[in-house]
């Protein structure tokens, strides 16, 4: 495990160059407050330095809200959004501070997709992002890595990327909902009949249950 001081780069910090990109972004990007002590823990129990673009998430940012709080990218932990990357992951992913994870979760949704990097669970395309979509069960490969995810958040047209997955007053709605929580739908937005998302029923639960209900949902089904 390489201590703070090796994971701290001052000399070339890559949370300029994510600063910049908000400051362009055609997305709303919320900034969360961070807390130096958490932001410490929090990289050293990720074990990433803070020029890569994910160690200055999470050493800079309690963690970013996307669109409106729509999509949750994960940094240290705050007030308003509890988890932090690397407790997020712990249990899920890996085991133990250190441990080599087969894919790391490090953003989600409001719908309960689940944003991860691939560790060499989904091939060899390791450092590759992938979505788990709530309305098929599969993780899809996006083909981009962390880096490029990030202005995939920034910048992309989310109303189409989210074809079929948002509904008519998701806004006012998901200005309600803590960045810690996400929804549930009856029926089932896999099932035949879950497919209109305006048509269906919601509710609000912790983002965690929402985790271990859609992967056990996915084991079952194969």
């Amino acid at each position: 495990m390489r201590t703070l001081e090796e994971l701290v780069n001052t000399d070339d910090p890559g949370w300029p160059i994510i600063n910049e990109w908000i400051s362009m972004a055609k997305n709303k990007v919320d900034v969360l407050p961070c807390d130096l002590q958490r932001a410490q823990s929090s990289l050293v129990n990720m074990q990433v330095t803070t020029r890569s673009l994910m160690g200055a998430v999470v050493y800079n940012t309690g963690g970013l809200l996307v669109d409106n709080g729509w999509i949750r990218i994960l940094g240290s932990g705050c007030n308003l959004m509890k988890r932090t990357l690397p407790d997020w992951n712990q249990g899920k992913t890996f085991d133990e501070f250190g441990d080599a994870a087969p894919y790391l979760l490090m953003a989600d949704d409001v719908v309960g997709g689940f944003y991860a990097i691939n560790g060499g669970f989904f091939g060899n395309d390791t450092g590759n992002i992938y979505y788990f979509s709530p309305d098929t069960l599969d993780w899809l490969p996006m083909e981009i890595g962390y880096s490029q995810f990030l202005l995939f958040c920034f910048e992309t047209d989310l109303d189409d990327f989210y074809e079929g997955l948002r509904w008519q007053d998701w806004r006012n709605d998901v200005a309600e909902l803590s960045p810690d929580q996400a929804y549930t739908f009856y029926p089932s937005l896999w099932t035949k009949e879950g497919q209109d998302i305006d048509k269906v029923s919601k509710a609000i639960v912790s983002i965690d249950e929402v985790y271990k209900v859609n992967m056990e949902m996915k084991n079952t089904l194969g």
